[in-house]
């Protein structure tokens, strides 16, 4: 059974930083041969992708996050990292994480002074 598991999120001030974690267990053929991705969704709006991760390190960046947003992965930890600086308030949603049609429950980033 495939499993991904988000922690991290919170309620922060803008400017303020946040590190989401994902933990995979059960993907077929090992999590280092997957792509993973981190999509939000805000209140009222569709689900868009933040940042992906390919096997091969490649990376790829919503235009408004490049720059202060970081995804790596931890292949030894099956873990995916987003590392999110200089929050802003347009950047409150529920976090999920993704890879092919397995998705984990979200984790809920609040920026808000």
């Amino acid at each position: 059974q495939v499993q991904l598991v988000e922690s991290g999120g919170g309620l922060v001030q803008p400017g303020g930083s946040l590190r989401l974690s994902c933990v995979a267990s059960g993907l077929p053929f090992g999590f280092e041969l997957h792509e993973m991705v981190w999509y939000r969704q805000a209140p009222g709006k569709e689900r868009e992708l933040v940042a992906g991760i390919s096997i091969d390190d490649g990376r790829k960046y919503l235009d408004s996050v490049k720059g202060r947003f970081r995804i790596s992965r931890d292949n030894a930890k099956s873990t995916v990292f987003l590392q999110m600086n200089n929050l802003k308030p347009e950047d409150t949603a529920v976090y999920y994480c993704n890879t092919n049609e397995f998705w984990g429950q979200g984790t809920q980033v609040t920026v808000s002074s």
